[in-house]
């Protein structure tokens, strides 16, 4: 029977093959939800929400700012997906193959999930780091289980 890192390598290697999936020019982030019998819940990948249309250059215009008012963060994603279905994420697990910003952060914790895996907060990340900061002082304050993949 696996240990529980082999099932954290397991899960956050298919985050990152999930990842790939997505159209994002700058980063691909996935997301794996586990139940407690390491069961998958749902998936997600960061993107365009689902039938919007995807040739329209500008939309992905990091410098502008205007790909963050299209694309969707594989985090919630995942949470989306799992809500269209009535699957329930309480006491479930996340794993990502990138630190969650505070937006994510905040509904991982108000869907219940317990526990996160994934890479340590980067040290310089320009403009998310106060984003990554504040999701460091939920996850702490909420109690939600940081296991760091040091890999």
């Amino acid at each position: 029977m696996a240990d529980q890192s082999t099932w954290d390598a397991r899960f956050l290697q298919l985050a990152e093959t999930i990842s790939r999936w997505s159209e994002d020019r700058d980063f691909h982030v996935g997301a794996v939800i586990v139940g407690a019998d390491h069961e998958i819940r749902a998936t997600g990948y960061n993107g365009l929400p689902r039938g919007v249309a995807s040739d329209e250059p500008a939309r992905f215009d990091r410098v502008s700012g205007e790909k963050f008012l299209w694309f969707e963060h594989a985090e919630r994603n995942a949470i989306y997906n799992a809500a269209r279905i009535g699957v329930p994420l309480r006491g479930c697990t996340i794993y990502i193959n990138r630190f969650p910003c505070a937006d994510c952060t905040r509904a991982i914790i108000q869907c219940g999930m317990d526990k996160i895996v994934c890479p340590e907060k980067p040290k310089y990340d320009g403009a998310l780091d106060n984003s990554f900061d504040a999701s460091e002082i939920m996850i702490h304050e909420a109690k939600i289980l940081f296991r760091p993949d040091r890999t």
